[in-house]
């Protein structure tokens, strides 16, 4: 299949892949917020889970504290993502 730009610069993956879901090689669009978070688990069969921290501002004590959001993302075989990894995804 043929490589397209997705419309964010990132590095294009060197491996080739058939997965409909691939960003890359399929027919998933990119469009929306994007994350840039941590593979805290990539065991699952071409998903991995990303977690990132954010900021929450508390009211009352006028202090912030950390919090953090954690989302199971598509791993397709040309990306091959692993535990550790800094990744980039979109909605």
């Amino acid at each position: 299949m043929k490589l397209k730009n997705i419309g964010i610069k990132v590095a294009k993956p060197a491996g080739k892949c058939d997965d409909d879901n691939c960003p890359f090689h399929g027919k998933l669009k990119c469009r929306g917020r994007t994350f840039v978070g941590t593979i805290i688990s990539a065991k699952m069969q071409k998903t991995a889970t990303v977690s990132w921290e954010r900021r929450h501002f508390l009211k009352k004590y006028e202090r912030y504290e950390k919090r953090k959001s954690k989302v199971k993302a598509h791993n397709p075989a040309c990306i091959n993502a692993h535990e550790g990894d800094i990744v980039k995804i979109m909605e």
